[in-house]
């Protein structure tokens, strides 16, 4: 596996959770305080489309890393939980390291 795949997925994880955190803050305006409607609604437009994307690179990540259904649903669904993929996110590398193509580049021999 290249590690690109698992950068993609990184930064996906992070973007996705840090839009999920927004969108929980633009709600707790939009209905705790009746401000904010416009922006709760882009917000959420963006996040959804930055979730398919995350489903997409994760779920990349799942097939070559060649994870059992259960374990890919639960970093999928990771996506949808508040702070749930900044933990899972750092579970998931650290299974997926050894796993790299090129973590333990040969030296070249002149």
């Amino acid at each position: 596996m290249k590690r690109s795949v698992l950068t993609r997925y990184r930064a996906m994880a992070y973007i996705t959770a840090v839009m999920l955190l927004v969108l929980c803050a633009c709600m707790v305006f939009k209905y705790g305080f009746g401000i904010g409607k416009d922006l709760t609604l882009v917000v959420a437009q963006v996040h959804g489309v930055l979730y398919i994307i995350y489903l997409v690179f994760a779920f990349d990540l799942g097939s070559k890393a060649r994870w059992p259904f259960g374990k890919l649903l639960w970093v999928l669904i990771s996506g949808t939980i508040p702070t749930a993929a900044f933990f899972v996110e750092r579970k998931v590398v650290r299974e997926v390291e050894p796993l790299l193509a090129d973590a333990t580049p040969e030296p070249v021999k002149v």
